[in-house]
């Protein structure tokens, strides 16, 4: 499995028979010009979004006719399985910004999760929907999403190899959110890669669990 990543919560992820997912794609200079990420442009077989907001759902940025799947539940493409897990954007049941769903990525070899835009911690019927996870995408950044704190306890009860942060302040993002680092400091072992690529199989998964932080591609 290869994944790139765009920047705020977006992956392309290709798996390991070449079908090409883009997750979370944003439509750029969304809310007002506060995210400024570029244009993906990339083509894709399938697009996914985990909810209905303009930094997570820009369909119609994505060149050809992939298939598209706002919040789904359970879908199989060419061999790819495809799970949707159902949460909500805040602590407070949804009534402040909806609902949103986790999605699991599983192509026989490595299975991934994207948690989209997850408000609150897990509990542990939740987190056993999601199985078992060997790469986790995860939101960081905090004030829409779970903070550092929150997301080093969902990293915790998930026990994944590799995390990949997500959704955090940089200089092409004008929300009220956190950059990477205090999520980072919560965790023992961190790489920051000069890339927007990471390989992943699963005969090289670290045997200890491990952060890497890429350098967003737009």
């Amino acid at each position: 499995m290869r994944l790139t990543y765009f920047g705020h919560a977006s992956f392309l992820v290709e798996t390991s028979n070449g079908t090409r997912v883009i997750l979370d794609p944003y439509i750029p200079d969304c809310f007002d010009g506060a995210l400024r990420y570029g244009s993906i442009a990339e083509p894709a077989d399938v697009v996914i979004a985990s909810h209905a907001h303009d930094d997570h759902c820009g369909f119609e940025t994505i060149p050809g006719k992939p298939r598209t799947f706002m919040q789904p539940k359970n879908e199989t493409v060419d061999g790819l399985t495809i799970i949707g897990v159902d949460v909500v954007h805040d602590e407070s049941g949804g009534s402040e910004r909806g609902d949103n769903t986790m999605i699991v990525l599983d192509d026989g070899e490595i299975r991934l999760a994207h948690l989209g835009d997850l408000g609150h911690v897990l509990d542990d019927e939740t987190a056993s929907r999601l199985g078992k996870i060997d790469v986790l995408l995860v939101p960081v950044g905090g004030f829409f999403t779970i903070d550092h704190s929150a997301a080093a306890k969902v990293v915790e009860t998930l026990q994944p190899r590799l995390v990949v942060p997500m959704h955090y302040k940089t200089d092409k993002v004008d929300f009220p959110i956190a950059n990477v680092d205090p999520f980072l400091a919560t965790q023992a072992r961190v790489e920051r890669k000069e890339t927007s690529v990471l390989e992943v199989q699963a005969d090289t998964l670290p045997a200890e669990r491990s952060v890497v932080v890429l350098t967003p591609a737009r």
